[in-house]
């Protein structure tokens, strides 16, 4: 109703400003509930905004504005308060108009076409493939599927992606990692090193080695012989020695043996949580189908690139990065930054107007640099947007649990799932800001009683589910018709707060879906399950009186209606019963 009040006031303002020059003024009709509804519902400070453009005192602007306001039955009064306040007040019929709506519309109830089908690609979780997803990433995945689902619903087109990181360091120490675990499984005496991946899952992929790739146990003592003291020199090191010993096809065929098992199981894992990317990018392509190269060519084309020292130089700091970068090393190897650059301008190759890249809070310095390379490429840079997601703390009773990949000390995303159910885990990752760090508390998550938010969620789905078959128990049905005759009856305080709350749901998506911000909804269903609980502990709804009793379902209907939307958006299930 909200985007209803705007407009009538935005035809006010074409009245009364038609032979105004008002090209440096903001005439939006700044529209915004009020605080205290005994003044009204919705409010606007056009009039304050429009003083100095106007040169006339805000109540005069005020009393213009108000007078040319086109008639609706959706508003019953319009007032000035204070210096120039205009307080709308809606009419019982446009609640009553909301509520068919609701059931008209059902799972559509909240979309828009805001987003104009606007082509957003999403980047989220791209968690290095040398492990299982842990509860971190959990909260990229969470996050990452419920901002699909909000732009989806707000009209735009919306392409999900996963990137894998599978070139690189980190593949050649997982490969490493599994091969020395399948060598202590052939009795080999070896330290394994601090740096490698120790978490079972090396044990598991390393244990599956002999049945396609055949292999000979390496005298460890050379192997192991003369290794530089610093843990990640000495890293590089077995790296090497264990590419000469093997030979480069056998050492790729253990990597890919460790990415296909990996990247499988995080498929696995995102999926059954809800996340499903359309598609899994692949690092190495970008390499492979030459668009690494492309973007060095591009950036060269557009001389913002120098040598030094043997290495290519990026002149980030042309377009506001803290310093230079480096694109090509001096042994002839691309950077991970010119992997970065090349992904994003492939993006945009591909059509997307809007790049939305979901990383972790240690990604801050990330964000100028890539913007930097995008325009120095001729692209956009305002068409990245950047959401860094903080880090959970999961804690046990007292206990913070740990989470380290290479160490294995870790909780695992499904671990997490099994436990508090996907459910819980949903809610919980994405009920406060992704900006904010998040204490995820397993006793509150799994407790059945309403200080468990999303017991208390889903409550309120489930009482109105149990008052349709307690009517159905008593063999009476719900007549629409009769209902919708007899809605002027809903007049009690509970009543009229509920279904206020119930009209505000569509706004709500859609600020949720502008500013990235799926906390929105979780608030939002927190106030609404509050005033349905309280109107449910206050009113019987199966009462003889079958006008009112037919109102009063219509209304707890909507209410679960935009109770499993909400719902819905987050990914979280609308239980029947509980």
């Amino acid at each position: 109703m909200k985007a209803q009040v705007e407009n009538l006031v935005s035809e006010a303002l074409a009245a009364v400003l038609k032979d105004v020059d008002t090209c440096t003024a903001d005439l939006s009709p700044g529209i915004e509930n009020a605080r205290d509804i005994k003044f009204g519902h919705f409010s606007s400070n056009i009039a304050m905004r429009l003083a100095k453009v106007l040169g006339q005192k805000p109540r005069d602007i005020a009393t213009q504005i108000t007078a040319a306001l086109p008639e609706s039955d959706y508003i019953a009064e319009v007032s000035i308060a204070g210096p120039g306040f205009i307080n709308f007040k809606l009419a019982d019929a446009a609640f009553h108009t909301e509520l068919n709506l609701i059931l008209q519309q059902t799972e559509k109830y909240g979309n828009s076409d805001a987003g104009a089908g606007s082509k957003v690609i999403l980047e989220y979780v791209s968690a290095n493939p040398t492990g299982p997803l842990h509860v971190g990433h959990g909260r990229h995945a969470a996050y990452g599927a419920c901002l699909a689902n909000l732009l989806t619903a707000t009209g735009h087109h919306v392409h999900q992606e996963y990137y894998v990181n599978d070139a690189g360091r980190q593949m050649d120490i997982l490969a490493l990692s599994v091969w020395l675990r399948w060598l202590q499984s052939q009795d080999a005496s070896i330290e394994f090193p601090d740096g490698a991946y120790r978490g079972d899952y090396v044990a598991n992929i390393a244990a599956h080695l002999d049945e396609s790739i055949k292999l000979t146990v390496a005298d460890a003592s050379t192997l192991f012989a003369d290794l530089p003291d610093d843990a990640e020199t000495q890293l590089d090191a077995l790296i090497a020695r264990a590419r000469e010993v093997l030979g480069g096809d056998q050492f790729a065929a253990i990597l890919q043996l460790a990415l296909d098992n990996i990247l499988g199981d995080i498929r696995e894992d995102m999926a059954e949580f809800g996340a499903h990317p359309d598609e899994w990018f692949s690092e190495k392509s970008l390499t492979d189908d030459g668009a690494v190269q492309r973007a060095l060519d591009l950036l060269a084309k557009n001389n913002v690139t120098y040598e030094k020292k043997g290495a290519i130089w990026f002149r980030a700091t042309d377009y506001g990065d803290e310093k230079d970068r480096v694109v090509v090393r001096d042994n002839g190897r691309t950077t991970y930054f010119a992997s970065d650059i090349a992904y994003h301008l492939q993006k945009r190759e591909r059509g997307f107007d809007l790049l939305v890249d979901v990383l972790g809070a240690d990604h801050h310095g990330y964000i100028a640099r890539v913007k930097a390379g995008m325009e120095a490429m001729g692209e956009p840079p305002e068409s990245l947007q950047v959401e860094l997601v903080q880090f959970v703390a999961l804690f046990r009773g007292d206990k913070k649990m740990q989470m380290s990949t290479r160490s294995g000390e870790f909780v695992t995303l499904r671990q997490l799932r099994e436990e508090v159910g996907n459910d819980a885990a949903r809610l919980f990752f994405v009920m406060r800001s992704n900006e904010q760090h998040l204490d995820f508390d397993l006793d509150l998550a799994k407790s059945s009683n309403n200080e468990n938010p999303v017991y208390y969620l889903q409550y309120a789905h489930a009482r109105v589910c149990s008052v349709m078959r307690q009517l159905d128990e008593r063999q009476l049905q719900w007549d629409a018709a009769i209902a919708q005759q007899n809605l002027g009856l809903l007049a009690t305080e509970h009543e009229k707060l509920l279904m206020l709350a119930l009209s505000r749901f569509p706004e709500i998506v859609l600020a949720a879906s502008e500013q990235l911000a799926p906390q929105h909804i979780v608030h939002y269903l927190k106030n609404l399950a509050q005033e349905f609980h309280g109107y449910y502990n206050a009113h019987k709804f199966i009462v003889d009186d079958a006008n009112l009793r037919n109102a009063r379902l219509l209304l707890v209907l909507a209410t679960r209606q935009v109770m499993r939307n909400g719902l819905t958006l987050l990914g979280v299930s609308a239980p029947e019963q509980m």
